[in-house]
């Protein structure tokens, strides 16, 4: 799953992950960011809120809640469809995502105990309730009561988590400038998965920003991740 103002196509263009991905014998999935044409007022007014960064929550406040439900169709709706028309196992499935896409992998996993195998990302936002991207979409698409918010964040989750097996890889690059503007916040998510015992591998890695070429540079290592799972 990508990142705001993006479409499934940024990945499979950007990442490079065919190769890896053949060799370990997997279907890769890549899904869109939001709803697109629901010619709602406002929704292509700006790159972090609307089309592009439905934020993979099921909106609850109008005029949002009848489309943007991409926390339903990730976890529903899309696996049904290719279920229905490929050649796949549906008992091995795995999640994973860059950034906005990153913070929607964590929380389907963590809130879906058993339905992935495994679980990956690349500069997630971790923990959304506490940063400036993750206040104004949820503000729009859930609403003022912060308390519904924390049914969308991962720190939070993870807090809860009842302790089901779940391998987290984590990929941050160290000069992701949205790293140090407080959008991401992995310390907070990290801390929370070492009190509650969660496995974590979290890798900050050297010169890296936030663009493709740090997912294409590991992507190789997330495929590995989720083959070991998979392929079990």
């Amino acid at each position: 799953m990508t990142g705001l103002s993006c479409t499934e196509q940024n990945f499979i263009t950007k990442s490079g992950y065919h190769q890896a991905a053949s060799e370990h014998g997997l279907v890769v999935i890549a899904a869109d960011t939001s709803p697109r044409g629901c010619n709602i007022k406002g929704e292509d007014e700006n790159w972090d809120f609307g089309t592009g960064a439905g934020f993979y929550v099921d909106a609850t406040e109008n005029p949002w809640r009848t489309n943007y439900r991409m926390y339903s169709y990730v976890t529903e709706e899309l696996p049904q469809l290719i279920n229905a028309n490929f050649p796949v196992d549906p008992q091995r499935m795995s999640i994973s995502g860059h950034s906005m896409g990153g913070h929607g992998a964590l929380i389907c996993a963590l809130k879906n105990p058993g339905k992935y195998k495994s679980v990956s990302a690349f500069a997630p936002i971790c923990n959304p309730v506490l940063c400036p991207w993750g206040k104004k979409a949820f503000s729009g698409y859930l609403g003022t009561d912060q308390s519904k918010w924390k049914a969308y964040d991962a720190t939070y989750l993870v807090k809860a988590y009842p302790g089901s097996q779940l391998d987290i890889l984590i990929d941050q690059g160290k000069d992701d400038n949205f790293l140090s503007d407080g959008q991401l916040l992995p310390e907070n998510f990290i801390a929370a998965c070492t009190e509650k015992k969660i496995p974590v591998v979290f890798r900050l890695q050297e010169g890296y920003d936030h663009s493709y070429y740090f997912i294409a540079t590991f992507i190789t290592d997330h495929i590995r991740h989720h083959a070991k799972y998979l392929n079990a």
